[in-house]
């Protein structure tokens, strides 16, 4: 199976490490011609803000939008999750819009604040999040919530996409990346 990760900026190496030891080849999404026959996609971490503008510039964001609209596989972690949000309540900026969920950026503050807990994920179990300048989901919408920390959401399921406030690359528990492949095979 065949897994683009974007990496116009953002933590994209790190997913492609995890992946890769799970037996998918990945490919690294920098240019249009990059993002052919592919099985699924991961939107990392990064700065949501520059994605979303390289994304245009490089002539990326249409094809992707209508990737994920058609069914594409999507794990989207951090900055991930705000490109997919269809609403962003500290931001006027909307980008891919395709997982109903309204988010917050820098929900737990700045690099600062940054943070890690263990909680239970929804088919998953105990998992280490590891939070860096990270939004929360503040309206579900239709998707299924799969994690909440306080209180807050984050971790959600819609159709075909994953949306993640924290990053799960980070902590040595591939468990995560296993069910994104799942639903790619």
């Amino acid at each position: 199976m065949r897994i683009g990760i974007l990496a116009v900026q953002g933590a994209f190496w790190e997913h492609k490490k995890v992946l890769e030891s799970l037996g998918a080849e990945c490919v690294e999404l920098r240019q249009k011609k990059d993002m052919k026959d592919l099985d699924g996609l991961v939107l990392p971490g990064g700065e949501s803000t520059v994605q979303g503008k390289l994304l245009r510039d490089l002539d990326m964001f249409e094809e992707l939008k209508k990737l994920i609209k058609g069914g594409l596989p999507t794990l989207s972690t951090c900055a991930g999750l705000i490109l997919l949000a269809k609403e962003i309540s500290n931001d006027q900026n909307v980008y891919f819009g395709t997982l109903p969920v309204k988010v917050k950026r820098n929900a737990y503050g700045r690099q600062l604040g940054s943070f890690s807990k263990r909680e239970y994920v929804q088919g998953i179990g105990d998992f280490e999040m590891k939070f860096i300048r990270a939004p929360y989901i503040e309206d579900a919408g239709e998707a299924e919530v799969l994690a909440k920390v306080d209180d807050k959401i984050v971790a959600v399921r819609y159709e075909n996409q994953i949306g993640l406030a924290f990053h799960p690359e980070l902590g040595g528990d591939d468990r995560i990346h296993r069910r994104f492949l799942s639903m790619v095979s």
